[in-house]
């Protein structure tokens, strides 16, 4: 065995401890559960998503494609202008 340190917030522990306690689990166990679902998945055993609710990977190609069609993109002086250039393609 092997010991392992984490730093947390005083209230993320309480919280977290509270709940695995109703599970009938203590932390040292429920972190263990989840590192053998890391090794099993090969990865972190959920996705992990933003406060927008995309992965990183998403919200970074979204942040991307703005800055490319401020950059690039047409832009039109109403409403009726895009209507009529989407209808002409």
């Amino acid at each position: 065995m092997t010991t392992i340190q984490v730093r947390t917030g005083e209230q993320t522990k309480k919280s977290a401890m509270q709940i695995l306690d109703r599970l009938g689990l203590d932390l040292s166990t429920a972190i263990n559960i989840y590192l053998v679902q890391i090794i099993e998945k090969k990865g972190i055993p959920f996705k992990v998503v933003t406060e927008n609710g995309m992965t990183p990977a998403e919200e970074e190609k979204i942040l991307k494609d703005l800055a490319w069609a401020k950059k690039h993109g047409k832009r039109f002086a109403s409403a009726k202008a895009l209507h009529n250039a989407i209808l002409k393609e």
